[in-house]
């Protein structure tokens, strides 16, 4: 909890807590309070004359004023000078929110333009707790368990930009097949230029050689080149993909429309995919930095492939083991029949706690 939001019960709390001879994690935890705010609370309580052994008569209300006006002499109510404006201008601010059903963001313009200026943040906080406006547009987070490794692998298509394409000698849309493990987060990416079903079988046929086995269970996006129709229940397979997935023993489970919770391992992936720092974008998008790619880059779509190996690291056999749990630096390597930079794999991790590093190969 912010400094700014600490009520004089609160204070009272913090005290009675430290008087009990809680410590000051235990404090914050059962006051609800940030350590930092603790300590300046009991510091200056000591500084007033609070004795550890005196017990709670000490708090009397005279006390904590003037612990709180020691602490905040110009914030006695714990609020600043924006709440205090927000509430001056209550009837205005409920209106908006509840009878007109505006924003908060279009409530925070129509306030700067009368000359009320109060920050977002704090408009937002007085929404919430004084309006109660905006508590239902939050859904409820739901863990789910990850599975078992090499079980269950997330895809889905990210946009990295336009690439100049030297066959036909225009620019075009360069996309990211992203394929990120449920367990290991160690991601691999494909680049092409369209979204075809025979560009997401090669996609799926370099991951299956970059990890080392086949995934039990993929949960790829609403793409057209394995999704004819979408439902949540019953939705239309490509027969095509069907008959690919059937021949490597895998199983289709296609995410939700609109609802990137299903996917979230890969979703979290693609913004870290389309940064222009991330080596799985290609060198192209920057033409001026074409005479010296960057490590790990592409010069255009095409054959993607797994870095070198490095000395030191144990490689895995079988799908169950092929989730590489270490983090590796990508690197490039050169094609022996075009002599292009081939692109490679971006690989992360959030590693577990486990004592054997390995990777795929």
């Amino acid at each position: 909890m912010a400094f700014r939001e600490v009520g004089v019960f609160q204070v009272r709390e913090v005290l009675r807590l430290w008087l009990r001879g809680e410590g000051i994690r235990s404090t914050e935890r059962l006051a609800g309070v940030d350590r930092k705010t603790v300590r300046r609370y009991v510091a200056a309580a000591v500084e007033l004359g609070l004795v550890g052994d005196g017990g709670e008569g000490q708090l009397s209300d005279e006390f904590v004023g003037l612990v709180v006006e020691a602490v905040r002499p110009h914030r006695v109510d714990g609020r600043g000078e924006a709440w205090r404006l927000l509430v001056a201008n209550h009837k205005l601010v409920e209106d908006w929110l509840k009878k007109d059903e505006l924003t908060v963001v279009k409530v925070h313009d129509l306030l700067c333009r009368r000359g009320i200026l109060v920050p977002q943040r704090t408009l937002h906080r007085y929404a919430l707790e004084v309006c109660d406006v905006g508590r239902g547009r939050r859904g409820t987070t739901v863990r789910v368990d990850d599975g078992e490794p090499g079980d269950e692998l997330q895809i889905d298509f990210g946009k990295l930009g336009l690439v100049p394409d030297p066959p036909t000698g225009r620019c075009r849309v360069c996309h990211a097949l992203i394929f990120t493990p449920v367990v290991s987060r160690y991601s691999f990416v494909w680049l092409s230029f369209r979204q075809t079903i025979d560009d997401v079988i090669a996609g799926c046929e370099a991951a299956w050689a970059f990890f080392d086995g086949v995934f039990a269970t993929v949960i790829p996006d609403n793409m057209k080149a394995i999704v004819d129709k979408a439902d949540a229940t019953q939705p239309r397979l490509n027969q095509a993909f069907v008959e690919y997935a059937q021949s490597r023993g895998l199983v289709i489970d296609p995410a939700r429309v609109r609802s990137p919770q299903d996917k979230p391992r890969v979703e979290r992936m693609v913004p870290f995919v389309r940064r222009p720092s991330s080596p799985a974008r290609p060198s192209s998008i920057w033409p001026t930095r074409n005479a010296a790619p960057r490590s790990g880059a592409a010069s255009a779509p095409g054959c993607a492939s797994t870095a070198p190996s490095r000395p030191g690291r144990p490689r895995c056999s079988g799908s169950k083991s092929s989730i590489g749990w270490g983090r590796r630096r990508p690197t490039s390597t050169t094609c022996r029949s075009t002599r292009r930079l081939r692109c490679t794999a971006t690989t992360t991790s959030r590693s577990p706690a486990r004592s054997t590093r390995c990777r795929a190969t």
